[in-house]
């Protein structure tokens, strides 16, 4: 690390569509401008998958080549390799109001009509639901596709308000995000959850990456967040573009 290392700010990246396209591995050009990053500024990644999928897009090395590694919106948090906390949504909602949740998305799933279904349509994971309507087990083809579809007949959305209207009692929270799926979590358990390992007294300034900054996006809410500088991207190539105006100029 260099001598001159700014070790009060942070540079937050969300990872699918921003550090890398959809589902897609990351670049050599983008793992070098974190590089590069990490010698100016502490460095960490925040996304809604589970730690493995996170390592499948950005390489198996992540975990050692920033500071900060919150799989699962924060819910699984590493520093420097490590796991150090880890929280459960079957903890918090209990069994019984996890399985209404689950009950109500497949009887939805079930009588949908799209041009695709295959199958995975709800992964559980340490700190959420990620519910896909058309099914993780889709092919690249069937997942661009169903973007196109959603982006005219917002099937996530719909689904999404159907959830909110039958379970109003459930403190949740849904995002979308991806190309595919949506995150169910409690309340409070969106990308903002990670805030909680970043103390204001270490970290003076936190600056965001994302590329679903947008009301219902899955990031969103710390894009938002008042002790964060949120910079909404179009994709990789966007975020290379402005780590460098912003951090790396003198490198470039």
């Amino acid at each position: 690390m260099s001598s001159g290392r700014d070790e009060s700010t942070m540079v937050l990246f969300d990872v699918d569509g921003t550090l890398t396209k959809p589902r897609n591995p990351v670049t050599g050009d983008m793992l070098q401008a974190l590089e590069q990053l990490r010698e100016r500024v502490e460095v960490a990644l925040v996304g809604g998958s589970r730690i493995g999928l996170i390592e499948e897009q950005m390489g198996a090395e992540i975990l050692r080549k920033v500071d900060y590694v919150f799989a699962e919106n924060g819910l699984s948090a590493y520093r420097h390799g490590e796991l150090f906390a880890s929280t459960s949504i079957k903890e918090t909602l209990g069994e019984q109001a996890l399985q209404r949740l689950i009950n109500e998305c497949l009887y939805y799933i079930a009588a949908l009509k799209i041009p695709h279904k295959r199958g995975t349509f709800i992964e559980f994971r340490t700190g959420m639901l990620n519910v896909s309507p058309i099914g993780r087990n889709c092919t690249q083809e069937e997942r661009d596709a169903f973007e196109q579809y959603d982006k005219h007949h917002h099937v996530r959305q719909h689904m999404i308000e159907h959830l909110q209207q039958r379970l109003p009692d459930l403190p949740l929270v849904y995002s979308i995000g991806g190309q595919i799926s949506f995150d169910v979590m409690p309340i409070g358990w969106t990308k903002e959850y990670t805030l909680r390992y970043l103390p204001d007294t270490q970290y003076r300034r936190i600056v965001f990456f994302g590329d679903k900054c947008y009301p219902g996006g899955n990031d969103w809410e710390i894009y938002s967040h008042v002790r964060v500088e949120g910079h909404a991207v179009s994709g990789p190539d966007d975020t290379l573009q402005q780590l460098h105006a912003m951090f790396l100029q003198e490198q470039s």
